[in-house]
């Protein structure tokens, strides 16, 4: 056992032992290593678009029991997978991970980095080992220069990747005044990219680059009854040519045909932001899973959900959430009545992009069939995630 900075490196059995005492805990009970890794976390000069939330006193972090002493990062790697190893709940890892004073921003995370587990005023922490020399008793920050895009990612990225080119929610007033597609300039059904189309309703001297958009499912939240808005499935990009009554335009981008009605709303301003830290609401939630992306019955890890939660509920990317069964009913053999069973945790998600009235998430895991309508909460003491 060594020392450096107050923190105590601990090797062979004696590092056994206390993996099963942490923090006054009872023992742990193993589980099977993620199959697939997560992303990002720190360690770099350079500032990451999202600091991580103040660290909240919650239930006591539970390490695996066959937590890893060492592990080396490696390239496709996710801080969520790379937490597993470690801990029974991945989305602590902001609880553990050992922040080191001297430096501005050590909260990257990059293929090559040796993490050691190690304990500290009585805590298990991960740090980065590279920090570590056995010719030194303390602990002497580094200036990275690695781009901030070789950064392992909080979750896997091709989950996301091309999200924003996903189902977004329009909302009645966007509807009412906006655009559309009249017809084609060529008398043709459907049209793609390179094509010139008439547009109605398009502003005079306004906007020239507007996205167009087919109306999909409604939205309606299943408690509230509240109309949320419509999903706008992406049909591609327009660029005005000349304004007028209809005005002129072409087709500069494709994701799928384009037809008469289509409508066009304005580009997303936003990028999307992939330093996620991953994090517990400090309220409770009481949402629910709308639709899932691609309109499949059952859901699965690292499929895209929509949730009724949004913005204006305090719902932050980040933010990890249980989903429970919710619905589900069992028929009384003698009395003949049906019987409301208690829910059940089904999975994880982690929110990744928020707007005013919805969220759209990641899950995580799934231990249970996961079906819209179920209900998505605060994690809980004793959750197995």
């Amino acid at each position: 056992m060594r020392k450096y900075n107050g923190l105590t490196i601990i090797h062979g059995a004696l590092a056994a032992a206390l993996l099963t005492a942490c923090a006054g805990r009872a023992p742990l009970h193993s589980e099977a290593p993620a199959s697939q890794a997560p992303q990002a976390a720190p360690s770099q000069a350079a500032e990451p678009a999202v600091m991580p939330p103040p660290r909240q006193q919650g239930a006591p972090v539970a390490l695996r029991e066959d937590a890893p002493l060492r592990y080396v990062v490696k390239k496709g790697d996710t801080l969520w997978g790379i937490a597993n190893h470690f801990i029974k709940q991945p989305w602590q890892w902001p609880e553990i991970w050992y922040v080191n004073d001297q430096v501005k921003n050590p909260h990257l995370i990059y293929p090559g980095d040796v993490l050691t587990l190690v304990w500290r005023d009585g805590r298990p922490m991960i740090m980065a080992a590279d920090g570590l020399s056995a010719d030194t008793e303390y602990l002497s920050p580094r200036v990275r220069e690695l781009p901030l895009a070789q950064a392992i990612p909080t979750i896997p990225l091709e989950s996301i990747r091309d999200f924003l080119s996903n189902p977004r929610l329009v909302d009645a007033e966007q509807l009412r005044d906006a655009p559309y597609i009249l017809s084609f300039v060529d008398p043709h059904v459907i049209e793609g990219a390179g094509s010139l189309i008439y547009m109605q309703k398009l502003p005079n001297g306004g906007r020239t680059r507007w996205d167009a958009i087919r109306l999909g499912s409604k939205m309606v939240d299943p408690d509230s009854g509240e109309l949320l808005g419509w999903e706008g499935t992406p049909v591609g990009a327009v660029e005005v040519r000349a304004f007028g009554t209809p005005a002129t335009g072409l087709i500069t981008r494709s994701d799928r045909e384009a037809l008469a009605g289509d409508r066009l709303i304005p580009p997303a301003d936003e990028t999307l932001d992939t330093n996620f830290y991953p994090h517990a609401p400090t309220h409770r939630i009481g949402g629910r899973i709308l639709s899932v992306y691609d309109g499949v019955s059952q859901i699965g890890q690292y499929q895209v959900v929509t949730l009724n939660r949004g913005r204006r509920e305090g719902i932050e990317p980040g933010h990890v959430l249980s989903i429970l069964q919710a619905g589900r009913q069992a028929r009384d053999p003698y009395s003949n009545h049906l019987v409301a069973l208690p829910e059940l945790y089904a999975g994880t998600l982690m929110v990744f992009k928020v707007e005013s009235k919805v969220s759209y998430a990641l899950v995580m895991s799934a231990v249970r069939e996961i079906h819209t309508l179920d209900r998505v909460e605060q994690p809980q003491d004793g959750e197995r995630f």
